[in-house]
C-alpha cells in the first residue's frame, strides 16, 4: 500500500471515530431541542480520553519495554474519563 492510500485511511477512521463518537454523544439531542451543543462537544472529548487511554493498555500488551508506563496511562486515562463521565452526569 503507498503511502498516499495510507494516509486517507488513517484519516477515513478518524473521521468515522468522531462521527460515531458525536452519535454516542447524543448529538441529535440539541438539534431537535434548539439547546447549545456544549454537552456534545464534551461528550466526544470524554469519549476520545477513553479512547487514548484503551489504546495505551493495548499498547501495553505488545510491548515489551515501557510496559509499566503504558498500563499506568492507560488506566489512568481511563479512570480520568470514567470520573469525567461521573461528574458530567451530576453523580459526584
Amino acid at each position: 500500500m503507498n503511502k498516499i492510500t495510507s494516509k486517507a485511511l488513517t484519516g477515513t477512521k478518524y473521521i468515522y471515530l468522531l462521527f460515531f463518537f458525536a452519535l454516542l454523544s447524543g448529538l441529535f439531542h440539541p438539534l431537535i431541542t434548539g439547546t447549545s451543543f456544549d454537552p456534545v462537544i464534551f461528550g466526544v472529548i470524554i469519549l476520545f480520553v477513553g479512547l487514548a487511554g484503551a489504546v495505551l493498555v493495548y499498547k501495553a500488551t505488545t510491548s515489551e519495554n515501557k510496559r509499566g508506563i503504558y498500563l499506568g496511562g492507560g488506566f489512568g486515562l481511563i479512570a480520568i474519563s470514567f470520573y469525567y463521565i461521573l461528574k458530567f452526569t451530576g453523580r459526584v
